[in-house]
């Protein structure tokens, strides 16, 4: 992996969203974040369409691959896969909720076997030569956060592990849903922190509700690194100041410019027969906050799914944007002179 502290800032694997078109829009946004695949189980690698699953651009690094599983065996043939692909990172998901992944014992009902993950970490550790990580909650249902956390991290330290990615919530399994175990549950930063603090030398990032980057640096004051979730993918133009304001790196890239970046991979995935919605879909939250954003939605969405879209759709709503600026502008300035004449 790069050396640059990469885990300072990480956009986290997410379900159906961070697939490997939206991993290249991001990174046109930052050179240096930390960027995940979605989770892949072992049974997927090891017996699925593996090249499509595992596909990737080069641009994309530093990037890691997510796994889910809970069999040391499966997992280190997985790993092994993923090293030999080029990933960056193996991370074991401990955190997922869903019954689907409740059923296939793995997720976040593994932190009710600590055990078993330190095993199934000290087996991948042992068989590839990137690092090994583990995301988690910091418990589930009725355990005692303070005690389970601690117990999955100190067993899976023993296995030498030293990276950890912590979403501050707990995870109820039963009763509420994926959406809800990313809402209901009170995030607990405190306790998070804390671990950071008695377990210094082991690399903790934190994750769970962070919604911008002021509050990713108030974090950073006292944890490694940050995973930002839905924020980044909802507004991925915030992306876009990580290099300069989270590394110290670099200009920010505006999110016309990202577009630009992203428009020549677009053209390449087209040539191939990739769908034109399967890549904007992912711009959506581009100019979130900005003039034209509603605009720029309405025509990717609309157009986009169209049979034979192509780059004139982004080129149709790059330009709606444009206009919508320099209309903004123009509002701006008469507001002023109205102003300097009422004065």
């Amino acid at each position: 992996m790069q050396q640059f502290r990469a885990h300072r800032l990480s956009v986290a694997p997410m379900m159906d969203w961070t697939d490997r078109h939206c991993r290249v829009l991001h990174r046109t946004l930052s050179s240096r974040a930390l960027l995940y695949t979605e989770m892949l189980t072992t049974g997927a690698i090891l017996h699925g369409d593996r090249a499509r699953l595992l596909a990737y651009d080069a641009v994309e690094h530093p990037v890691a691959l997510q796994l889910g599983g809970s069999d040391p065996a499966d997992l280190v043939a997985a790993a092994r896969i993923g090293e030999a692909e080029g990933y960056d990172e193996i991370n074991l998901n401990v955190g997922c909720p869903s019954d689907r992944v409740q059923s296939g014992r793995f997720g976040a009902c593994l932190m009710r076997e600590p055990e078993l993950v330190a095993e199934c970490m000290a087996a991948m550790g042992a068989a590839v030569k990137v690092p090994v990580t583990v995301k988690c909650r910091i418990g589930v249902d009725d355990q005692a956060p303070e005690e389970s956390l601690f117990r999955l991290v100190d067993l899976c330290a023993q296995a030498g592990v030293t990276t950890f990615i912590v979403h501050a919530r707990k995870a109820l399994l039963k009763g509420l849903s994926p959406k809800e175990n990313r809402d209901v549950p009170p995030l607990d930063y405190p306790l998070v922190h804390r671990l950071k603090r008695e377990r210094p030398d082991l690399t903790i990032a934190i994750n769970g509700g962070i919604g911008s980057l002021d509050a990713a640096l108030e974090h950073l004051e006292v944890m490694d690194g940050v995973m930002l979730g839905r924020a980044a993918y909802h507004a991925p133009g915030l992306l876009g100041q990580v290099d300069r304001r989270v590394f110290g790196v670099g200009e920010d890239v505006g999110a016309a410019q990202a577009v630009e970046l992203y428009r020549g991979y677009v053209a390449g995935e087209l040539a191939k027969g990739t769908h034109l919605a399967a890549m904007t879909r992912h711009m959506l939250g581009l100019f979130h906050g900005l003039p034209g954003a509603r605009t720029w939605r309405r025509i990717l969405t609309v157009e986009g799914v169209k049979s034979g879209a192509g780059l004139e759709v982004i080129d149709a709503a790059l330009a709606a944007v444009s206009q919508a600026r320099s209309g903004a502008q123009d509002e701006r300035r008469l507001r002023g002179l109205e102003a300097g004449q009422a004065a």
